[in-house]
């Protein structure tokens, strides 16, 4: 590993900016978002938001020739001008202070590397190639982009928020770390996207409330609808496909539908689909993520008499619409 991975905390540190373009208003912004107070050195801003934010007293401008005596009073610096001896020259200075710089597409210049971003605050994951390979960087970001659900930040926050309420009502590793993964699974999908974060938090407090109780089978069922089209399928099937200890499938489904699946789940055959829903929710309520797998049209009352068995069971649920509907 030829980079140190490391999380800044930049909050009310001063951060210096060269440069007034495109590439410099990213970098900006990115800072200003992470609480940094950013002072900003540019003979000209052409840049809108630039513009606009230093207008509203945002960033702070520093007007003349460059000083390098500014690098003394800032945490980090970043270089974002095409001016190459500029940059070389800038790098030199920021390491005789022992100042961390980042020369916007220079690796060899600079001392730190900013990575692509997958943000789902406070859960933030960060990609780097060590410069690299930056546009390899960036598809390994669009890929995570949709591996990682939205509802993700707001979970994290929750258990953050609520550490210490979580501590006191389990105080056991085990049924914590248990409890945990169970939270993990899907038991706040309906909440979020009904009501968004307010009731993502509603619904975790009374998932807590309710833990330790002897009640909650802790496995985790989604009923996808099968596809040979893999391309077919949604994110959220995919994400489930490949989380799942367990897949469970009615005979004649196609082995293609599997193509995305999770190599190492455990594959079970069912004759017909009520046998493979019993099979399914047999295997979640002694703990595993099982995934349903079935052919379209899917038996009109399934999905609802398996959501309300398993609300009784106490195991997340979720339908996860597959496919366009072939009708």
């Amino acid at each position: 590993m030829a980079l140190y991975p490391l999380f800044a905390e930049l909050e009310g540190r001063e951060v210096l900016v060269v440069g007034g373009g495109e590439v410099a208003a990213r970098k900006v912004a990115a800072l200003l978002k992470a609480g940094a107070l950013v002072r900003l050195h540019a003979r000209e801003v052409p840049h809108p938001e630039l513009r606009e934010a230093l207008e509203a007293g945002r960033i702070e401008r520093l007007a003349g020739d460059f000083d390098p005596a500014w690098l003394d009073a800032v945490w980090l610096a970043v270089a974002a001008t095409d001016d190459v001896a500029f940059n070389a020259g800038l790098a030199a200075e920021a390491g005789r202070r022992r100042r961390l710089v980042n020369v916007v597409d220079d690796a060899a210049l600079s001392t730190f590397q900013v990575p692509a971003v997958v943000d789902r605050a406070p859960l933030v994951v960060a990609i780097s190639s060590a410069g690299a390979a930056p546009m390899l960087a960036r598809r390994v970001r669009e890929r995570l982009e949709t591996l990682l659900e939205p509802s993700l930040g707001t979970l994290a926050g929750l258990f953050g928020r609520h550490r210490e309420r979580i501590r006191a009502r389990l105080p056991s590793t085990t049924t914590r770390r248990r409890w945990f993964e169970r939270m993990l699974d899907g038991r706040l999908d309906h909440a979020f996207e009904a009501g968004g974060a307010a009731a993502a938090e509603a619904r975790f407090l009374e998932e807590l409330e309710a833990a330790g109780e002897g009640t909650d089978a802790g496995g985790a069922l989604s009923l996808v609808e099968a596809s040979p089209a893999t391309d077919l399928y949604t994110l959220r099937a995919l994400r489930a496909l490949n989380e799942a200890d367990a897949i469970v499938l009615a005979a004649g489904t196609p082995a293609e539908a599997l193509e995305p699946a999770r190599r190492d789940a455990h594959r079970v055959r069912e004759p017909d689909p009520a046998a493979a829903a019993e099979r399914a929710l047999h295997l979640a309520a002694e703990g595993a993520r099982v995934v349903l797998l079935l052919e379209w049209p899917i038996p009109a009352q399934l999905p609802r008499s398996l959501q309300e068995r398993c609300n009784a069971q106490g195991i997340a649920w979720r339908a996860v619409p597959a496919v366009s509907n072939p009708a």
